[in-house]
């Protein structure tokens, strides 16, 4: 049967038409990423690197009675990596240190560990102290991780405070180089990003993948000005000064918040307090992705509330994130003059690789994987909106909390 000339033509148009229309999204993408490549080898190298600092050019510390800084690290089912991390604590020089460890509801032997720790550092030949606190309910209306902090911070006497993880590892001189740029600097809140174990190309795939998309939201150089609305919070390094954590509400203003590191920054920006971030690399170090595919539960319960847990924005950067793959593919497909736009967005991509390499110790070689990094990334994050929808809430370390309560306290701002 012959082809209805009045179909082939509107089939003809209709491809035109999709491929011109895939030309513009690949030149607004292209753009886009130039722009923020130039944004990135102009601002990156602004951030300070303690690795580079002459530690004679620093100020000592200030003078007090007790100890220097209180380093609060909040564990539930942490037995296999807690030891590591209060050990590299007590190992640290040049400060002294009020450790608090909080075994939070653990089924596991984080808190016999932690005893176990604090008793040799009792008896041991150490200038900082290590207590444990065990925390064994969680109250209504809070999460675990800011109820455990909100308690252990109640005990701090150091006038100046650490949130970190129970996963972390410190060199030994990280924390004197931190508080003593901190110092230097004038911070109220002083992040030092903490370094990415990677064992795996999938790793540094996803993680530099995401540190180039979350540019879009946060310029780490921008974090240090006061009229930029960049903010920074880090759960293996949030620093601050004691009195500034009680000005704006400690952790019982986040009694609900998912992000509480994220938002613990955002509430110290938002009050108009001095917010620094510096690179060390390899000064503080962690594990946070087990494999390739670890990022989609390490989101599950995280990337919803990004989002402030609102569908239509969530969706919004979904459908945004997998333009890339879509446009690369069908360039790919097509040839022809829809490559230059494409070859221009993996070039200024990889350009963004290269001026966060400090950060994220990953190759700009690895832009050659961004595709299937931002469609396994944009699948992560549909799959915890999906779910907390389903669930209406969230399920995390063994509690359930609502959908309507976490977002009658997650506010819109960020």
């Amino acid at each position: 049967m012959a082809m209805n000339p009045y179909g082939s033509v509107i089939l003809t148009l209709g491809m035109t038409l999709t491929i011109h229309i895939l030309a513009i999204v690949s030149w607004l993408l292209a753009l886009g990423w130039l722009w923020q490549a130039a944004a990135a080898l102009r601002g990156m190298p602004q951030l300070p690197d303690l690795t580079c600092i002459d530690p004679e050019s620093l100020p000592a510390l200030p003078a007090c009675d007790g100890p220097d800084l209180t380093v609060i690290v909040p564990a539930l089912n942490e037995e296999k990596s807690i030891e590591a991390t209060l050990r590299s604590l007590l190992a640290s020089s040049g400060v002294r240190l009020q450790i608090i460890a909080v075994d939070d509801r653990s089924t596991d032997s984080t808190g016999i560990k932690m005893d176990t720790i604090a008793a040799e550092a009792l008896g041991g030949n150490y200038s900082h102290c290590l207590q444990v606190i065990h925390i064994n309910s969680l109250p209504a209306g809070w999460l675990g991780k800011p109820h455990a902090m909100s308690i252990a911070a109640q005990q701090a006497t150091a006038p100046w405070l650490l949130f970190t993880d129970g996963d972390v590892l410190f060199e030994p001189r990280a924390l004197e180089l931190a508080m003593r740029e901190a110092v230097a600097l004038e911070a109220d809140h002083f992040v030092l990003m903490p370094t990415a174990i990677q064992k795996m190309a999938g790793e540094r795939a996803v993680l530099a993948a995401m540190q180039a998309i979350a540019q879009w939201a946060v310029r780490l150089w921008k974090v240090t000005d006061p009229k930029a609305r960049d903010s920074i919070g880090v759960g293996g390094f949030n620093m601050l000064r004691r009195d500034v954590y009680a000005q704006i509400g400690g952790f019982e203003a986040l009694r609900m918040e998912v992000l509480e590191d994220l938002r613990l920054g955002w509430l110290i920006k938002r009050a108009g307090y001095k917010q620094r971030a510096v690179l060390g690399p390899e000064l503080v170090r962690v594990r946070w992705m087990k494999g390739t595919f670890a990022v989609v539960g390490l989101m599950e319960k995280n990337a919803f509330a990004a989002f402030r847990y609102r569908v239509g924005f969530t969706a919004l950067a979904c459908a945004g994130l997998a333009l890339y793959p879509i446009v690369t593919v069908g360039a790919l497909a097509h040839g022809g003059w829809l490559l230059a736009p494409a070859v221009a967005m993996h070039f200024a991509i990889g350009t963004v690789y290269l001026a966060d390499r400090r950060l994220t110790q990953v190759s700009p070689w690895h832009v050659i994987l961004f595709a299937p990094a931002t469609a396994l990334v944009t699948y992560a994050i549909l799959r915890s909106m999906i779910l907390a929808l389903v669930r209406n809430g969230i399920v995390w370390r063994g509690t359930r909390y609502s959908l309507s309560e976490l977002r009658r306290h997650a506010g819109n701002g960020w």
